[in-house]
């Protein structure tokens, strides 16, 4: 007789939902614990989905990971003998990460300065 432990057996029952995981910044984390917790709507905007909080808003980025994440879920087997598990039902490969958009009336866009001294400006100004 063994005195070895089998250790945790581990299934792949993978299910056909998409999941997504999204890194929150303290801010919203603090909105969505609230006792008062406020509502946050999704947009579409020009180049990204937006996230809006009463405050602020927020674009959404997807960042790809080398590192995988797998999701698990207790599983137990239907054997004759039933023993307790782990299933994996997912594998997620990026996230998506809020970054803060900011408000084009309260910092105006700095101005660009002429360029000066390239050969072919001087060589165009001078035809």
């Amino acid at each position: 007789m063994s005195s070895q432990d089998k250790g945790i057996p581990l299934h792949n029952i993978p299910d056909d939902a998409g999941y997504r995981l999204i890194e929150l910044p303290p801010e919203v984390e603090a909105l969505l614990e609230a006792d008062n917790a406020t509502a946050l709507t999704l947009e579409s905007g020009d180049n990204a989905g937006l996230l809006r909080t009463p405050g602020k808003t927020y674009a959404l980025r997807q960042k790809n990971t080398s590192n995988a994440l797998i999701l698990l879920k207790p599983h137990t087997s239907r054997a004759s003998s039933p023993t307790q598990g782990l299933a994996t039902f997912a594998t997620i490969h990026d996230t998506v990460e809020l970054e803060l958009v900011k408000d084009p009336a309260s910092d105006p866009e700095p101005r660009v300065a002429p360029a000066k001294g390239k050969w072919h400006e001087r060589f165009g100004r001078n035809r």
